[in-house]
């Protein structure tokens, strides 16, 4: 066993750059910036650290195969070891939260680490239900930046987190359509795989609808300005997932630079929820 490994299956810069998301969601909610926030930060990373670790856990076998040099197939750690090391980093987690954290922090802070470990040992494999769950923890990070102020600042952040989950659920099936061939050869049950890729197509322009229309109604907090800035981003977005609507394979999909454009389109409404909540707080 290897000291290092402890390290680097926390994957650091993936821990470390959804930290400063929880960060950047507290002054979406707020317009400012308070030392408190290193509370959110140190959740958030310990959290996210110990969802790589469990999720390196349960994929073991596959990383043998795929990815030989991560930590647990190169005998760097142990299955069992890292097991332990999750449970530790999720037990830190709630504990910050537990003695300094208001009670919807530590609600959503409980949530995710058992949704982490279930998503690792069972939801990734089930369809839709894989998607819906990254897509949740993926834009739970507004709720939990918001969750530092109270019940007030979740409902605050509440639209920004529902139009990051329709636009991410959107840009998850996409990439699902796209993996089709090699995941139809690993035996994965995905959406496109079980009910075809038109089905998943229409699905994920739905959901791109819906976060679309969350979106706008941050007109009402905002205003003129940020209605502004969004609706350029939000066409991007739709442009994006009504591209694939066009396809008729995987292979087209890839090339219609759907997931990317809307990729594109979730950062770039990130800047400007970030820029709209300093401006006009």
């Amino acid at each position: 066993m290897k000291p290092a490994a402890f390290f680097r299956i926390i994957r650091p810069l993936n821990a470390v750059m959804a930290g400063f998301a929880g960060v950047l969601a507290f002054v979406i909610a707020t317009g400012t910036l308070i030392p408190p926030v290193l509370i959110i930060f140190f959740m958030v990373f310990l959290i996210t650290a110990a969802g790589n670790v469990i999720n390196d856990c349960h994929d073991a076998e596959i990383d043998a195969i795929n990815r030989p040099d991560r930590p647990i197939p190169s005998g760097e750690i142990s299955r069992r070891t890292a097991f332990v090391y999750a449970v530790l980093l999720f037990l830190a987690a709630n504990i910050i939260g537990f003695c300094f954290a208001p009670l919807p922090l530590i609600i959503i802070a409980v949530v995710n680490s058992v949704l982490l470990w279930g998503y690792a040992s069972h939801l990734k494999v089930m369809p839709l239900f894989g998607n819906l769950a990254v897509s949740y923890l993926s834009a739970s990070i507004f709720l939990f930046g918001g969750a530092l102020l109270g019940w007030e600042g979740v409902i605050a952040n509440l639209p920004v987190a529902g139009a990051s989950f329709g636009v991410i659920l959107a840009r998850e099936l996409i990439k699902d359509t796209e993996d089709m061939p090699g995941d139809r050869e690993q035996g994965a049950r995905t959406l496109p795989i079980l009910y075809g890729l038109r089905i998943t197509v229409l699905v994920a322009s739905a959901a791109a609808v819906i976060g679309v229309i969350i979106s706008l109604m941050l007109f009402f907090r905002w205003g003129n300005f940020y209605l502004t800035g969004i609706v350029p981003v939000d066409l991007v977005i739709l442009f994006g997932a009504f591209r694939a609507l066009r396809c008729n394979t995987p292979d087209e999909i890839k090339k219609s630079k759907s997931s990317l454009l809307i990729k594109v389109g979730m950062f770039a409404s990130l800047l400007i929820f970030l820029v709209s909540a300093v401006l006009f707080r």
